[in-house]
């Protein structure tokens, strides 16, 4: 049998597919909430939170990384899925970088040249890449455990993928406690956290999700 038409026959498979569809929503809903608590009982979010929350820049991190969260959760539905088209998710995921990308653009704007540096580098450069990641192990662990359940096409590719859903999870729970709001220290620094779990996330799924 051709290796395609292996893939077709488990796509065709209704009955595992919707226990995936359960697991990796169950993973979703089980990450978000021990990541919240985590967050809770150790950094807190700011005390500030209540006003600040309606400033521009606070609002747009966290509706920014929100969103990140959300279509990349959306991708993780369908990578676990052999022969799903991926086109549309990939695509969506432009939205909230370009979204970011303006920010940038208009902080430079309106900003002096001489406090870009001191916005890039903000005040937790150091501990936004180390607590990012580590509240994204329980979506990340939870993904991959989902993931074992479908057959992806591409077991690394959908272990980033799973990376991307959990840092962006664990950078909108995160959100709610940083005191750097430029969406220059988000480009920077919440990316490159994001980006070391993506990482993360491809290796384990190189070993964990081969089928």
């Amino acid at each position: 049998m051709k290796t395609s038409e292996l893939i077709s026959l488990i796509a065709a498979d209704a009955p595992s597919v919707r226990p995936l569809g359960r697991a990796v929503g169950l993973a979703v809903a089980a990450g978000i909430c021990v990541s919240l608590l985590l967050m809770l009982g150790t950094i807190g979010p700011r005390d500030d939170i209540g006003t600040a929350i309606e400033t521009a820049r606070v609002a747009f991190k966290i509706g920014m990384t929100l969103l990140l969260a959300a279509l990349s959760t959306v991708l993780v539905f369908r990578v676990g899925r052999p022969g799903a088209s991926l086109v549309a998710q990939l695509w969506a995921l432009l939205l909230p970088l370009l979204l970011l990308a303006g920010a940038v653009g208009a902080e430079l704007y309106v900003s002096p040249t001489s406090t870009w540096g001191r916005k890039l580098v903000g005040e937790n450069a150091a501990f936004c890449l180390f607590f990012i990641p580590v509240l994204s192990a329980a979506p990340l662990v939870g993904l991959m455990a989902a993931l074992r359940r479908g057959a992806p096409d591409n077991p690394t590719f959908a272990g980033a993928a799973a990376g991307l859903a959990s840092g962006s999870i664990a950078a909108a729970i995160y959100a709610w406690h940083c005191p750097d709001d430029s969406p220059l220290f988000g480009a920077t620094w919440y990316m490159l956290a994001i980006a070391l779990v993506v990482l993360l996330g491809a290796f384990l799924g190189r070993r964990l999700l081969r089928w």
